[in-house]
């Protein structure tokens, strides 16, 4: 049986998702899983989780013969990984990178520079009629420096926004978002 074959049906078995599974130099093999999603509850994966997972997967690639010298299973992360639709769904309004395989040319209008891959802003779901897709929405503002006062009058960046398609995506992931003063951050303005 295939690697991944292996690995996915013991992490699917155990009631976990299987969000990525790596191979490294020097025979690391790195498997990232996390907690089914169900909408309106937010799980996260505990050490337990990890333990429990890992030692089935020693059990199940050793009765295989799988090669490897040192198994590493974690959870996502804050900066996530997002690969198939239902990553989308879960992740719809929240603020993620996005990098294009191919530069977006004069898609923009002339706003974006035509060489652009990436892009950092808020998820959304467009449905136009019968499709529906992905846009990305952001401000391009200028960053504030360290005790620079801002004024209040001033004209905030036009909106932009940047639909695609997952086949045109090269890595999609969460932004690492961390606030160490215990405050949620500001929620990035939407589009209506």
């Amino acid at each position: 049986m295939a690697l991944q074959q292996i690995v996915e049906q013991t992490v699917t078995g155990l009631g976990y998702d299987l969000v990525e599974i790596e191979r490294s130099a020097g025979g690391l093999l790195r498997i990232t899983i996390d907690l089914p999603w169900t909408p309106g509850v937010e799980q996260f994966v505990t050490v337990e989780d990890c333990e429990k997972v890992t030692r089935q997967l020693q059990f199940a690639l050793e009765v295989d013969g799988a090669e490897y010298k040192r198994l590493e299973v974690s959870s996502p992360g804050i900066d996530r990984p997002l690969r198939h639709e239902k990553d989308f769904e879960r992740f719809a309004g929240e603020v993620v990178d996005i990098t294009l395989k191919a530069p977006m040319g004069a898609a923009a209008g002339g706003q974006v520079s035509a060489n652009r891959k990436k892009f950092r802003g808020t998820l959304e779901r467009v449905s136009s009629g019968e499709a529906s897709g992905w846009q990305i929405v952001w401000r391009d503002e200028p960053a504030v420096k360290p005790g620079q006062k801002v004024s209040r009058k001033r004209e905030p960046a036009p909106l932009q926004a940047l639909g695609f398609t997952l086949d045109e995506l090269r890595d999609a992931r969460l932004a690492p978002m961390v606030d160490f003063k215990g405050r949620r951050p500001k929620p990035a303005p939407s589009a209506d």
